[in-house]
């Protein structure tokens, strides 16, 4: 299932131990070289009491719509803790805003969100806003992960544009509007039909 980034900010971080909410999810830690999440930052609740503010992705028992369940508040990591949350904490690596370009320098916009793979937190997609030059035909770009070719601090470089743009619309699932999966349709709000049949028939 895909989880769209913007949507896991203020997710509830809950403690078996202390049997309900003890911290929210702030920001994610996305190793660069991967661009799958190692980790996430975390604030309120218990938090504010000490420098622990990290939440190492190997902690999260259990992920559903209720939140992220972890054992304690002993889970809960300064960065130096963890070699490798470290160095990508110290990179400072957030991929909103980066720009978005094809291998021939051709501009695609900047990143306005990515989606999540819900198992493994692997980014799968980046939601590429246009700029506004060619916002006209199409506001935004989805981007599947294999369709990137190089990561840095300053951009992502893609592969041609014709590509990206076949691969989405070959792709009904890369889409721009993302579904909150955990929100109620209308259709599941709307009363089951309990008539049978026979009912039916003599209407």
């Amino acid at each position: 299932m895909l989880i769209q980034a913007s949507q896991l900010i203020g997710t509830p971080i809950l403690s078996v131990q202390a049997s309900g909410k003890i911290a929210e999810v702030t920001g994610i830690i996305i190793d660069p070289d991967s661009l799958k999440t190692i980790g996430f930052y975390v604030g309120g609740g218990i938090v504010g009491k000490s420098d622990a503010n990290i939440l190492d992705l190997k902690s999260i028992r259990e992920y559903s719509k209720l939140g992220m369940v972890i054992d304690s508040d002993d889970e809960l990591l300064m960065k130096s803790d963890v070699v490798k949350i470290e160095k990508v904490v110290e990179l400072n690596f957030n991929l909103i805003n980066l720009k978005v370009e094809t291998k021939k320098g051709s501009k695609l916009g900047h990143v306005a969100d990515y989606t999540l793979d819900s198992l493994d937190f692997m980014v799968q997609q980046l939601i590429v806003k246009r700029p506004l030059f060619k916002s006209f035909l199409d506001s935004e770009l989805t981007i599947p992960r294999r369709e990137i070719v190089e990561v840095t601090d300053y951009k992502i470089v893609v592969k041609d544009e014709e590509k990206v743009i076949k691969a989405r619309a070959e792709n009904e699932d890369f889409i721009p509007n993302f579904v909150n999966p955990f929100r109620k349709t209308e259709q599941d709000l709307a009363p089951a039909d309990t008539r049978t049949p026979d009912d039916k028939d003599t209407e």
